[in-house]
């Protein structure tokens, strides 16, 4: 039996759905059985459900279905991330009714990526397919927060990632847990409101590295031993 990314708790205001790690890690796509099971527990009520929601991500194709699936269903959708959704995690909360970030959850969106292999027609469709799993992403994203597409696709093209108050601003989240009052704070541009991307990250970290820091240093405080450009000057004419 494959191992499960899911599972179910039946409690007395509903049922709670527990999606944590990674999303379809043993089987999913092209396998008759995992997606009928799970279409098969989810409907087997139509009582309000509540998910909680921590996962890095994983397939693509899985989500998919699992989000249209939280789409079709009768009852309302909860989805309470807890930790991490990211990826592929992120598109599946976008299928809830109402999204709740604890206060030190984080979401992240990026590119979709896969592996190809063979000649030049094959990596052409390859890169064909991306794009259009990328716009398909996308629908979901731009459902949710009504945010552009070129906005959203920046966002995807940078992987960011937004802790649980800037979620709530741009529209993926709907709310931060344990907040007595609402975070009713808007940002001039959905751009400014980036928690962070790669590009930002690296040279955050470059700056702290210790070695950056002794060559900052060295800027600053000239040596003792520093001999004059005048006298360089004099040596080089003389080996001339």
């Amino acid at each position: 039996m494959n191992k499960r990314f899911w599972n179910w708790v039946e409690q007395e205001n509903g049922r709670t759905l527990y999606l944590d790690g990674y999303i379809a890690e043993d089987s999913w796509f092209e396998d008759d059985i995992t997606p009928k099971q799970f279409k098969s527990e989810l409907y087997g009520s139509k009582d309000n459900i509540t998910i909680f929601l921590n996962s890095p991500g994983g397939d693509v194709f899985a989500a998919s279905q699992i989000y249209t699936m939280l789409r079709e269903y009768p009852g309302k959708v909860t989805v309470k991330i807890e930790g991490i959704a990211a990826s592929a995690a992120s598109v599946i909360a976008m299928a809830a009714d109402e999204i709740e970030m604890s206060p030190v959850a984080m979401m992240m969106i990026h590119n979709p990526a896969t592996v190809v292999f063979g000649e030049a027609s094959d990596l052409k469709t390859g890169i064909e397919m991306l794009s259009e799993v990328k716009e398909s992403i996308i629908n979901a994203y731009e459902q949710k927060t009504g945010l552009s597409r070129t906005k959203i696709a920046h966002m995807m093209d940078a992987e960011t990632w937004f802790n649980a108050k800037k979620a709530v601003d741009l529209g993926f989240a709907d709310m931060v847990l344990y907040e007595e009052e609402p975070n009713n704070q808007i940002y001039e541009s959905p751009s400014a409101a980036f928690l962070f991307d790669k590009l930002t990250v690296t040279n955050a970290l470059i700056k702290k590295l210790p070695i950056n820091q002794v060559k900052q240093k060295s800027k600053i405080e000239k040596p003792n031993n520093t001999t004059p450009i005048s006298q360089l000057e004099k040596r080089l004419n003389l080996i001339k």
